[in-house]
């Protein structure tokens, strides 16, 4: 075995300079990350609140959709059987 202290590919740190070490690395990766989507001016916070806004919106737009076709449908449903009810019961005037 060989010692640590004399092989120069080992590197010795203190714990304080490895966390600046990797807290330095991962906001240069964040920050690569953001441009490579677009969102390095600084509006990031802002663009991805306004999108989630806008998912949202287009959620509750499709959800409401999804609400006044069943209406419709169960509405014209009713009215087709009210119609061939009074027309059954004779009571539209047609002939006797």
């Amino acid at each position: 075995m060989t010692d640590d202290t004399q092989n120069p590919s080992v590197l010795s740190m203190r714990q304080e300079d490895l966390d600046e070490l990797l807290t330095r690395a991962a906001e240069r990766g964040a920050e690569r990350c953001l441009a490579h989507l677009g969102l390095e001016n600084g509006h990031a916070a802002r663009d991805i609140r306004e999108l989630r806004d806008l998912l949202e919106a287009w959620r509750d737009a499709r959800h409401t959709a999804w609400q006044t076709a069943i209406k419709v449908a169960t509405t014209g449903i009713l009215a087709c059987l009210l119609v061939g009810a009074a027309i059954k019961l004779k009571l539209m005037g047609g002939s006797q």
